[in-house]
């Protein structure tokens, strides 16, 4: 069953186009990480399913309905970035107490817990925390609410890496609890690809691919050779990266639909085959150009 429904969704701010036709269904009960550089159009997207913003174009529906402005959605969704503001005379108690008076599957304990565990009083104010502390409070939020939906906008934030290590495994550990929609954008990918079920990764506004972690762990192959014996085999063939190094050597980067003939066939003519990394396949298919920085350099 799709959560999200978004079909041919368009953005524009000003003159700049945010989202372009951009279509994509979420399933219930998933943790999908949405994945793109900056400016890509993944917090627009985020705050569109929020209901924070209206798309120009197309349509959006969260559980069955348009959400701008919708109450009912809001009820069933939590958002959570680092722009999250509360008064700022209220303990962070306080601002839990409030959180429950709106989310029916609050744990108002829990958050106390893991509050405790990083090392943050309760009797802190909002405004009082640094950087990485707001950040892991703001996170503690979106665990403890168990919303149907939760939006997590980058909400490692200013953390340092064993705080990200810790949120990692008590975001699975409780969505494994306590199943729910999860959406968690983030530019470090290989942080968190081990909890993730599905990739949706963004370009320029737009979908560039949307499927299970396990398949994009298989989705290309790097080949390492000769530069005349690669493109011999590439003929056809979708080219995602390609960088020459030494005297008529390559490495390309290419999808993986090669059949177990044609593996035996690159081996004879002395072309070795590596996995690509799930992070280095979307640096590839995000980046504007296929030999990425080395084509600044190759130019002189």
């Amino acid at each position: 069953m799709a959560i999200i429904e978004c079909v041919n969704i368009g953005k524009i701010f000003q003159r700049n186009q945010a989202l372009n036709n951009f279509s994509a269904f979420i399933e219930e009960n998933k943790i999908t990480g949405l994945i793109g550089r900056n400016g890509a159009g993944k917090t627009t997207l985020l705050k569109i399913i929020a209901g924070y913003l209206k798309p120009t174009s197309g349509e959006v529906k969260v559980f069955g309905h348009n959400p701008f402005n919708n109450l009912q959605v809001s009820a069933n969704l939590i958002f959570i970035d680092e722009h999250m503001t509360f008064p700022e005379s209220w303990h962070l108690e306080e601002i839990f107490d409030s959180i429950g008076l709106f989310y029916p599957n609050w744990n108002k304990e829990l958050a106390l817990r893991l509050l405790a565990y990083f090392s943050i009083s309760p009797k802190q104010t909002h405004n009082s925390l640094s950087k990485g502390m707001r950040s892991t409070f703001h996170a503690i939020i979106g665990l403890a609410a168990r919303s149907p939906l939760t939006i997590f906008d980058e909400p490692t934030t200013g953390m340092d890496a064993a705080v990200r290590k810790d949120f990692y495994r008590a975001l699975l550990k409780d969505y494994v609890e306590h199943p729910r929609t999860i959406l968690l954008s983030s530019h470090l990918l290989n942080e968190i690809e081990n909890i993730l079920e599905d990739i949706l990764l963004i370009k320029n506004g737009t979908k560039c691919l949307h499927l299970p972690v396990t398949e994009l762990k298989n989705y290309a192959l790097g080949l390492r050779g000769k530069a005349d014996a690669l493109n011999q085999f590439l003929n056809g063939k979708e080219e995602f990266y390609r960088e020459n190094f030494a005297p008529e050597q390559s490495f390309v980067v290419v999808k993986n639909d090669f059949s177990e003939a044609e593996l035996r066939e690159l081996k004879k003519a002395g072309i070795s085959t590596a996995a690509v990394p799930t992070e280095d396949v979307c640096v590839y298919l995000t980046a504007q150009s296929k030999g990425g920085i080395s084509d600044v350099f190759n130019r002189d």
